[in-house]
């Protein structure tokens, strides 16, 4: 593409992504993620004492994950080492820890290296083992970027030597403080006639992701002719994005979009369209994997105790997944799709133990009432521990009343059966018992 005239002397800037051009050197440029950066919280008192430990940072692309791993490497002035979980092989890590070893060994070191892997969860079991050493011994402060839950991609051993930390999708006073600055400080965009009328469409496309608003935005300029007003409206955005869907989305198929829209599909019991989802990411060449743990997460948010066999069949997918893979792989999936889709729904489960806990939040370690504690040892019985403790199978029924909550929120409410008839069941049952809503 023939660069515009009007910006020859900016040649250099402009064949640099503006993502890459507005990258933020510090804290301070670093827009988004303030529970971790903000002042007094984790990440910031880590910075500020120079001391890091080993973390990996999971959340959606585009919310500063390598960029604060940058930050931190510079704003502690330690040697920054990076290797891709998509190309890099055990070797390669082998060969980085060395050079990491032998760095930390110098006469001016002035900190532990910081090796940061992008895409950390698709290293194997073998490739994550070798890190173990190296992060026990100090010998790199290890950051990871994951897309992925980490409880699921990466192995326990590493995860209990580092902390895990949760970035979300920025929020829209995030992005226009972004689409403001890259309007103001960007050398190209700040030297071009720019119209902001609307940022509906914008934010809406963007999906809390920086990268893919500025994509947009450099999509916006480069479709704009020499000296003409760049226009940014809702009108404008959606045209531009429609004639070329790429231009803000690399991985094409809008990855989060579809599983998105793949899972809201299931939970408002649609099983033509989550097959249509479920199909757009098949022929886009999304992991199955991915595809079947969403499946196992749902059948326990959205479906949960009103059709107990959901999780069965999701797990199921997902054993059957690993074993044949794909092309075979798409029957089971629309089949758990299909059967989650059509099952009755309920959150149930998932609101009771979120309630319960707000509740530990608020309420701390409240003590186990004696008569319910284990009683192991001769001293523990003398002070009543597991005394006046009812067998419930000694009862009809194998029910008998007795208090198995603290004191403190002996009449507390954490989980409210929904309407199905099986946590109607559940319900009356209870109520038969406890002889209480």
């Amino acid at each position: 593409m023939a660069l515009k005239p009007a910006f020859s002397n900016f040649v250099i800037m402009a064949l640099q992504p503006l993502a890459e051009r507005l990258r933020p050197r510090n804290l301070d440029e670093y827009i988004g993620q303030e529970h971790l950066v903000g002042e007094g919280s984790v990440i910031r008192r880590m910075i500020d004492s120079g001391n890091v430990s080993s973390f990996i940072l999971w959340g959606p692309p585009g919310v500063g994950k390598t960029t604060l791993a940058r930050i931190i490497a510079n704003s502690t002035e330690s040697n920054f080492h990076t290797l891709s979980a998509v190309t890099s092989g055990v070797k390669d890590v082998r060969e980085v820890i060395e050079r990491c070893a032998a760095e930390s060994r110098g006469m001016f070191s002035k900190g532990r290296p910081i090796l940061f892997i992008d895409e950390i969860h698709r290293f194997s079991k073998s490739q994550q083992d070798s890190l173990l050493g190296a992060v026990e011994n100090g010998t790199v402060t290890l950051i990871g970027a994951t897309t992925e839950n980490p409880s699921f991609e990466v192995i326990r051993p590493l995860l209990s030597r580092a902390q895990v930390f949760t970035l979300k999708s920025l929020e829209e006073h995030h992005l226009q403080k972004l689409l403001d600055r890259a309007i103001t400080e960007d050398r190209v965009l700040a030297n071009t006639k720019i119209k902001v009328q609307q940022t509906a469409a914008l934010f809406r496309y963007s999906g809390g992701d920086a990268r893919k608003l500025l994509n947009i935005l450099e999509l916006l300029f480069q479709s704009t002719s020499a000296g003409e007003e760049m226009l940014i409206n809702d009108r404008t955005v959606t045209e531009r994005l429609q004639e070329n869907l790429q231009a803000y989305d690399k991985k094409g198929d809008m990855h989060y979009d579809i599983i998105s829209a793949f899972i809201k599909s299931i939970r408002g019991s649609d099983p033509d369209a989550a097959v249509y989802w479920l199909a757009r990411m098949i022929a886009g060449g999304e992991d199955p994997e991915f595809i079947a743990r969403r499946l196992v997460i749902l059948a326990c948010e959205d479906i949960g105790l009103a059709n107990p066999n959901a999780i069965l069949m999701a797990n199921t997918t997902f054993d059957v997944i690993k074993k044949i893979g794909m092309p075979e792989g798409r029957i089971p999936l629309a089949e758990c799709a299909i059967f989650l889709a059509a099952s009755p729904k309920s959150n149930s489960a998932y609101m009771a133990i979120d309630n319960a806990l707000e509740e530990v939040r608020n309420s701390g370690d409240l003590p186990v009432p004696l008569h319910i504690r284990n009683a192991p040892t001769g001293l523990m019985k003398e002070l009543g521990y597991g005394q006046n403790y009812k067998y419930a199978h000694d009862y009809p029924g194998n029910f008998v009343k007795q208090q198995f909550r603290p004191d403190k929120i002996i009449n507390k409410k954490f989980w409210t059966p929904g309407n199905n008839p099986t946590e109607d069941a559940m319900r009356i049952r209870q109520q038969d018992r406890w002889g209480k809503d």
